[in-house]
């Protein structure tokens, strides 16, 4: 049985494929992009997460790190994310609950029973299982096995992913999959570079070969004001996805709330000044993706 590891699992989704969902977010992504909401989601294996504002100064984490990852000792602590191990002790020690373990190892039959918990929903909404992230298919044995044991059930599945892989992972997961949710972020290598932190070249070359064996493709470009929303890199991304035949895109408009957790992880955030974008410029983008024949549906 395989194992992998885990950081969310969402109930009650509508925003990650048809009908009610359950969202598995997997843990782990070659990725990261600048308005990332969930990063935490993008270092493999469990993460210390520190909420300052519950912190009471009692200094009780510091004592109990084998690592000496923690130090000041004080009101917050420091915390040395190179050093930790990912223990769990000072989150155990912690009285105010400032301290929070982000993912745990799980095996394939633990999902899937909390999977089957919300089989009712599914049959009733045309819903049913979304494995998200992180990458999901950065655990390709545990995403294989998991989408095996849906397709046993007869649970709808869908995969949301960045592409970003060895054609040979994507390809073994595709006759498993009865939807794909594809992130494009931007048709320009060197800027998706510099604001995702790697080519875009894979992705895209995937994109185009999983478009000649799936049939069920939906598109999602996050609308980031800025960066992406310039209407010549929007017609380039809208002339590649018509060009290998796909006709159905999500557009995600930008926003903000993920902030906070950056904070939490001792990260800086890259768009601390960026706004969602208006209504103009959202109605803009749809425009533009119409005109190539593509279908059109702003958020998830």
């Amino acid at each position: 049985m395989a194992s992998g590891t885990i950081f969310n699992i969402q109930r009650y989704s509508i925003h990650d494929g048809p009908g009610i969902r359950t969202t598995v977010f997997l843990k782990g992504c070659p990725l990261s992009c600048w308005w990332c909401h969930n990063p935490e989601s993008q270092k493999y294996g469990v993460q210390l997460v520190l909420w300052k504002e519950r912190c009471i100064g009692c200094g009780g984490c510091n004592s109990v790190c084998p690592e000496g990852a923690i130090s000041g000792g004080g009101f917050p602590p420091v915390i040395d994310s190179e050093k930790c191990s990912g223990c769990g002790l000072c989150a155990e020690e912690c009285p105010a609950v400032a301290l929070e373990m982000v993912g745990k190892t799980v095996s394939s039959d633990y999902v899937m029973k909390e999977i089957e918990k919300d089989l009712i929903f599914y049959d009733q909404s045309g819903g049913g299982v979304t494995f998200s992230g992180g990458e999901p298919l950065m655990q390709p044995e545990f995403l294989a096995e998991l989408l095996e044991k849906c397709k046993a059930r007869d649970i709808h599945t869908a995969v949301d992913t960045c592409g970003y892989a060895n054609w040979e992972v994507l390809s073994g997961i595709a006759g498993l999959t009865d939807l794909f949710l594809y992130d494009i972020k931007h048709m320009d290598d060197l800027v998706h570079t510099r604001t995702v932190g790697v080519s875009n070249r894979i992705i895209l070359e995937n994109l185009g070969k999983l478009a000649r064996v799936h049939s069920n493709i939906l598109i999602r470009f996050p609308l980031v004001p800025g960066i992406n929303d310039d209407r010549a890199n929007i017609e380039k991304t809208a002339q590649f996805i018509s060009g290998v035949g796909i006709r159905e895109v999500n557009i995600l408009p930008y926003h903000n709330t993920g902030m906070d957790k950056y904070a939490r992880l001792g990260r800086n955030y890259r768009l601390t000044d960026t706004r969602e974008p208006s209504k103009e410029l959202t109605d803009k983008a749809c425009e533009i993706f119409s005109e190539y024949g593509i279908n059109v549906k702003i958020g998830g």
